[in-house]
């Protein structure tokens, strides 16, 4: 067990980092990221924050003999730099979870070797493989990069109908290079679940949440997800089973498509704390970011039980479009609190922090949410 008073490794700057260290200081560890910008989120929370270049394995040496444990707070970082770190130091989730998730190719493959339902996709790699894939998936269907895709960034939606001229251009825009062809899914809802596993296989999965996107953005996420009990018995179990599969030490994001006819369809993996996790901090007993100190220190996991209903929206850089958001008229709204993650410049569809509102039932919350969120943003 790495017991508070050590040193905890964090890689990346960002707002998840930022969340991981206020908690791990919550519960008495000293925390240092590591970062390729040295004016980030982490910064604002962490003991310290060493800044340099990912691909110097000599530097990332010398930072890792002044640590106990390193984690990360996102997935598009080279896995070199964790298998740098490993040489002298634990590193958790494994290089090997980033290898695979990171990579969407990769990512397909390790569903389909472990008998998970996921959405039907071709890999393609050049003009002529996309328009064989399009035959055999059919359109609509969704063009993405096999590597470095969020939040809507690398992809390309090819219509129904389209012809040769617009499959072709498709790979024109995200090409060349492997690309991942994914049948269009018509979904009722999407769901995603936040999970923990210790180092002794010890598994704590909160409740799944349903999201909802605006501009490939999650806008709102909101639990209990209100859906029978038996898909939210699938997705926890689901997700129980990938982070065993997966061999994660840490935290795990899982997030599905729940079909009209009821199917459970994994969509993505994330190996770290979510952003649809965030309302775990003020909705329950355990947040997902003390679920993962705990998980990567070796110390048992906390309850995943709900406090209260809630729901959180998202705080994107459209809100100061109208100068300074009025915070307190968002927070006049009963049962919301913010947090805003630190950045100076809010840029369109830049995420700048988030607002959670508990309630007496989740519509109250997610009406909560929203009208604090529109109180603040003067939308």
């Amino acid at each position: 067990m790495i017991l508070p008073g050590a040193t905890l490794g964090v890689l990346g700057g960002g707002q998840l980092g930022a969340m991981f260290a206020m908690a791990a200081k919550r519960m008495g560890y000293r925390v240092e990221a590591i970062s390729d910008v040295a004016d980030c989120p982490a910064a604002h929370q962490c003991h310290r924050v060493h800044v340099g270049a990912y691909d110097d394995a000599e530097w990332l040496a010398q930072i890792a003999r002044g640590l106990d444990v390193v984690t990360f707070e996102f997935e598009n970082i080279p896995v070199a730099a964790t298998r740098a770190l490993e040489r002298v130091v634990p590193v958790r989730p494994a290089p090997e979870v980033l290898f695979t998730t990171q990579n969407r190719t990769r990512e397909k493959a390790f569903l389909v070797a472990n008998g998970f339902d996921c959405v039907p996709h071709r890999v393609v790699g050049s003009g002529l493989e996309l328009r064989a894939a399009v035959a055999a998936l059919g359109l609509p269907s969704v063009l993405k990069t096999a590597a470095f895709g969020y939040d809507g960034k690398g992809q390309q939606f090819i219509q129904q109908g389209a012809d040769t001229g617009a499959i072709d251009a498709a790979w024109e825009t995200l090409g060349p290079q492997e690309l991942l062809l994914e049948a269009w899914v018509d979904f009722e809802v999407e769901i995603s679940v936040v999970a923990a596993r210790g180092w002794n296989g010890e598994t704590a999965v909160f409740e799944p949440s349903r999201n909802v996107h605006r501009h490939h953005i999650l806008d709102m996420a909101s639990t209990p997800a209100e859906l029978p009990a038996a898909i939210l018995a699938t997705a926890r179990t689901t997700t129980a089973a990938i982070l065993e599969a997966l061999g994660v030490v840490g935290v795990a994001c899982v997030e599905f498509f729940v079909t009209r006819d009821g199917r459970v369809l994994v969509n993505e993996i994330a190996p770290r704390p979510h952003n649809s996790g965030h309302l775990t901090i003020d909705a329950c007993e355990t947040s997902q970011f003390e679920q993962q100190v705990r998980a990567i220190c070796g110390l048992p996991l906390g309850s995943v039980r709900q406090i209260l209903p809630a729901a959180m929206a998202n705080l994107l850089g459209d809100c100061w479009h109208n100068g300074t958001p009025d915070w307190p008229a968002a927070l006049a709204v009963p049962g919301v609190s913010l947090l805003l993650y630190g950045k100076n410049d809010p840029r369109a569809g830049r995420k700048m922090g988030h607002l959670t509102a508990c309630a007496k039932t989740v519509s109250e919350a997610i009406e909560n949410a929203s009208r604090a969120r529109k109180n603040a943003c003067r939308f």
